[in-house]
């Protein structure tokens, strides 16, 4: 009863949410059948009368913005009429402000000249017109919501020195500390990371996303992450560590959100071209087009991949493509739509043992196991503001995606028959919404800020597995049977409601505090195998739980270039789609399985000292409990039997630092030699098991698996005018493939330690001629024979080694 209760209220709120979306639309397209040929247009230059590019031009309080071109010019076309307050603005400079009464089919001219910062907030962010560095942090409100008091990062991937054709997620997470990344897939489509002592398996424990919506299967019932998307297309990418459990869903390790790139608002068609050759037969061609054309702005691009791997038996071919267009309806109201589709073709040589690792580590025993992932994310976006202090945001998104493996999965030690390969297939039908709305109203002589959102998220699998395939070499998914032994579906639905509250105390001191509300159902059932043609039934299984999140934090200024911040929020992991299916008929599943809950603590200082350093050190304390784990029970006629239940209990703790110093800035600021700087990213992890039962007795002070005590990247950056170069160094300690902390490898490779491991990058840009850009690079300089990751199962099992040394050679220009 209670359920059904809480449902209603859901839906209804729902319901009235979109009705007034419907009447704010309507509304707005009668304005927009009325519209006035209004125009304002200007041009931007600094004291020198020169222009500024780039600038930033918003019409306060609606939706409409635009940016300066080469030559300082901005533009906006069918304005109604009614008075305007443009707010011009950039980094470095003085923000300026001018109202415009437009009337009808009148070209209104303003004008400014901004005068550059003379104070020292004008040395903290000198470095977006000087961009050597990597990283930078989330505004304490912006389009993501309330950031102030947490820890994170923003990765501007157009200031780094990398290979990004290939997603290479070493360069790219560089300067961002405690980064764990498994690099064991040559395509560099399903990126694997984690932080804190948590599993980079598909990257399962970040909340991934691309420009705010979900890109996973089911981020509560199977978030593995088997979609990224190509970094050229890539703005930014955001990080919010586990303090984002409140606003944007409650996973252990944060927020990772990929923001594509926007149309060039200051142009009406900008097109690029970005191609890439390299070792191992690589071949990438990215192109990208988009523009702003009055209220309308669109963007598309298009990009193709294929290589042979560096290892044997190793071939990927990818192609991603991508279309946005959003339209002005009103000057207040905007909606857009969205498309994403991949299609992802990968040969996978599986795993080696220790001894055939060592012997040749680029050698592979699986020719005929293949891998495929056909992609496709529509999403509908709107925002509505409905002044300067109130925006609505509202984003509905799909997932129509299929995961498809066949090849031979045995043991790495069992040579391949050559006989019926394995065929595995997942089909994702997932849709959901989100809306959120941010306030900021006056109180104490402070802007104060409010935050609240509701989700809704229906999804959908359907689980095909241990199918008979064919005997040939090529990918293909021809059933030779009539039906697959394993056919389960699941489905999941989650409301979810959050409030979060920032309060300025004053100019110094921020508090923020909020809660989220969690509402999970969870459904299985199916057939779990057919055993000598009689069919074992899945106990259909149905699993509601609901229960809330609070966190609260604090955020204190010791001057305008630095701060203190702590925040502690609680976070929780769901029973996963796999945790509720036994791998053997005899296993059994503890039918009060729970979720892992637990929490984050962070507390940290960080800030820059003019424009030659800049720095992020913290402490932080996770704790996660209620792992789920298999034990040996004992039936009472004697026979032993696995069971499923809730386990261990571990706690990650340590220190994530971050410093980034440029000499030349510091001692001869002037000086025309160009721009040098060095850069620190370092971790140092302690995660351990306070208490984990086994079969074998109790882990406690075990190492967590796949959770290394150091993570350290070191790295030197040199640019001048159009050239810039980087070297990075990679240092990552050893860990374990499994809780028990195995030294010795097993026979299958699947178990035993991971050695610690350092690796050499090198890439360089040179832009000239304003259009023409060269990158080079080689990764992996020294060879280094290495590998990250032990599989007990697909893509492995066994060992999986990392990529020797690759180089890589690109060509692209931008009209």
């Amino acid at each position: 009863m209670k359920n059904r209760v809480l449902t209603k209220i859901f839906n209804t709120l729902f319901i009235m949410l979109f009705v007034n979306i419907l009447n704010i639309y309507s509304n707005s397209y009668l304005n927009f059948n009325n519209l006035s040929k209004g125009i304002i247009r200007g041009r931007i230059t600094d004291i020198q009368q020169q222009p500024i590019v780039g600038a930033s031009v918003l019409l306060s309080g609606t939706v409409r913005y635009a940016a300066t071109d080469e030559q300082g010019n901005f533009e906006f076309r069918h304005l109604d009429t009614g008075i305007y307050t443009l707010v011009v603005s950039l980094i470095g400079f003085q923000k300026q402000e001018q109202i415009v009464q437009i009337m009808d089919d009148k070209v209104q001219i303003r004008d400014f000249q901004l005068a550059d910062l003379n104070l020292t907030l004008n040395e903290l962010h000198i470095t977006y017109r000087q961009p050597l560095r990597g990283n930078e942090h989330l505004a304490e409100v912006s389009e993501l919501g309330i950031n102030a008091s947490k820890k994170n990062e923003v990765i501007m991937l157009n200031r780094l020195d990398a290979n990004l054709a290939m997603n290479t997620t070493r360069q790219i997470f560089s300067r961002t500390p405690g980064i764990h990344i498994w690099e064991s897939d040559a395509s560099g489509i399903q990126i694997g990371v984690a932080a804190r002592g948590l599993s980079p398996n598909r990257s399962w424990e970040f909340n991934v996303r691309m420009n705010g919506y979900d890109i996973t299967p089911d981020p509560m019932g199977y978030p593995e992450a088997y979609f990224t998307p190509p970094l050229e297309a890539v703005e930014r990418v955001e990080l919010v560590r586990g303090a984002s459990s409140l606003a944007w869903g409650a996973q252990f390790g944060g927020l990772m959100n990929f923001v594509m790139r926007k149309p060039d608002a200051a142009k009406r068609f900008t097109f690029e071209s970005q191609n890439t050759v390299g070792s191992n037969g690589l071949f990438s061609t990215f192109n990208y087009a988009g523009g702003i054309e009055g209220r309308t702005t669109y963007a598309a691009f298009y990009q193709k991949r294929m290589g042979d791997g560096w290892r044997d038996n190793n071939k990927f071919d990818t192609d991603h493509a991508h279309a946005e267009l959003s339209f002005a309806i009103s000057n207040k109201f905007r909606i857009g739509a969205e498309l994403t589709y991949m299609n992802y073709l990968s040969q996978q040589p599986g795993g080696l043992t220790d001894s055939m690792f060592a012997a040749d580590a680029q050698q592979s025993v699986r020719s005929r196991n293949w891998f495929s992932a056909p992609w496709l994310v529509p999403a509908l976006t709107t925002s509505y503001i409905f002044n300067k202090h109130t925006q609505l945001n509202v984003k509905a998104f799909g997932t129509i995606g299929d995961r498809n493996s066949i090849g031979y999965v045995g043991s790495i030690q069992q040579k391949d028959p050559l006989k019926y390969r394995q065929i595995d297939r997942d089909y994702y039908r997932n849709w959901g919404s989100e809306a959120r709305l941010l306030h900021s109203f006056q109180w104490l002589g402070q802007t104060q800020t409010f935050n609240t959102g509701l989700r809704y998220f229906d999804g959908n699998m359907q689980r095909q597995q241990l199918g008979k395939g064919d005997t040939t070499q090529s990918f293909n998914l021809n059933l030779q049977e009539t039906q697959f032994p394993r056919d389960l579906t699941f489905k999941n639905q989650n409301f979810a409601a959050f409030i979060e509250q920032l309060f300025r105390i004053n100019n110094r001191l921020i508090l923020t505090a909020g809660a989220r509300f969690e509402r999970i159902q969870t459904q299985g059932e199916g057939r779990l195998n057919t055993v000598n043609g009689q069919t074992v039934a899945l106990t259909p299984t149905m699993r509601t739980r609901q229960f809330g999140l609070f966190g609260a934090g604090i955020e204190y200024h010791l001057t305008k270039q630095s701060e203190l911040y702590s925040n502690f929020s609680q976070a929780y992991r769901p029973v996963l789609y796999s945790d509720l299916v036994p791998p053997a008929t005899t296993d059994v599943i503890d039918p009060n399985l729970k979720d892992a809950v637990g929490f984050n603590y962070d507390l940290g200082y960080r800030g820059k000292i003019a424009d030659w350093l800049s720095f992020d050190m913290d402490y932080f304390y996770l704790d996660y409990a209620n792992r789920v784990g298999t034990i040996t029970q004992t039936h009472s006629s004697g026979t032993k039997y696995q069971y499923r239940t809730n386990l261990g209990h571990s706690v990650s703790q340590g220190f994530e630092g971050y410093l980034e110093w440029s000499p030349i800035a510091l001692f001869a600021p002037n000086a025309p030699i160009g721009q040098w700087s060095m850069f620190a990213s370092m971790s140092f992890i302690h995660a351990k098991y306070v208490d984990f039962q086994t079969n074998t007795g109790n882990l406690q002070n075990k190492q967590v698996e796949n959770a290394p005590s150091y993570i350290h990247r070191f790295g030197t950056t040199y640019r001048k005018k159009g050239f810039s170069a980087t070297w990075q160094f990679s240092s990552v300690g050893a860990t374990f493939a499994d809780a028990s902390n195995t030294v010795l490898p097993n026979a299958a490779a699947t178990t035993g330690k991971i050695p610690a491991y350092q690796v050499h990058d090198f890439s360089a840009t040179w832009r000239f001629a304003k259009r023409y850009q060269l990158k080079t690079g080689v990764n992996n300089v020294t060879n280094e024979k290495y590998f990250t990751r032990r599989a007990g199962g697909y893509p492995g099992p066994g060992l999986l080694p990392a990529d020797g040394r690759t180089w890589y050679f690109a060509v692209g220009v931008k009209f």
